[in-house]
């Protein structure tokens, strides 16, 4: 089942002396946080009504009530939650969260599963999944349509065809 609630970033410190946060993104960039109303903190118990701006590498964020910079000082460290309803995400794009221990089955046989992704890794030209099998080994996958065949995170797998030299040694 996907997680509700999903952590978008942590707060590193202080901006200014009004309250506002300087989020680290644990996102695409720091302009998503543009599109938010409200984040959450506790893995969503707490509601936050905010305004975020991006600022170079990070957001800056500003949750009401918090209107000092010795309040918003007490926060460093926290967890920054989004709601998973409040973003429309284009059709085979999946948050990376929804992906992290998916297991990694063959298309032509899925009783093959070759491990559990791991981490999402960011390349450039596409990204790169890293699975681990059972020994805990590691292997890289390129996110490309000749390799990965279907991603289903609402039933827990992903579908690939490897290429040659991932899986077995070549000679």
């Amino acid at each position: 089942m996907l997680k509700e609630y999903l952590e978008i970033g942590k707060v590193v410190g202080t901006h200014g002396v009004m309250g506002e946060l300087r989020v680290e993104c644990w996102c695409d960039s720091p302009a998503f946080f543009k599109g938010f109303k409200h984040l959450y903190f506790d893995g969503g118990k707490e509601k936050l009504n905010i305004k975020a701006r991006p600022h170079k590498n990070i957001a800056l964020v500003k949750i009401e009530g918090v209107d000092s910079v010795e309040a918003a000082d007490l926060l460093r460290g926290k967890v920054l939650y989004m709601n998973r309803k409040d973003v429309k995400l284009p059709k085979g794009t999946h948050f990376v969260q929804d992906l992290l221990g998916l297991e990694v089955k063959d298309v032509n046989d899925e009783d093959k599963v070759y491990g559990k992704i791991t981490d999402v890794l960011r390349t450039g030209a596409n990204n790169v999944y890293e699975i681990k099998d059972g020994d805990g080994k590691a292997y890289y996958i390129p996110v490309i349509p000749p390799v990965v065949k279907e991603k289903c995170p609402e039933k827990g797998y992903v579908l690939i065809e490897p290429m040659k030299g991932i899986f077995d040694d070549e000679d």
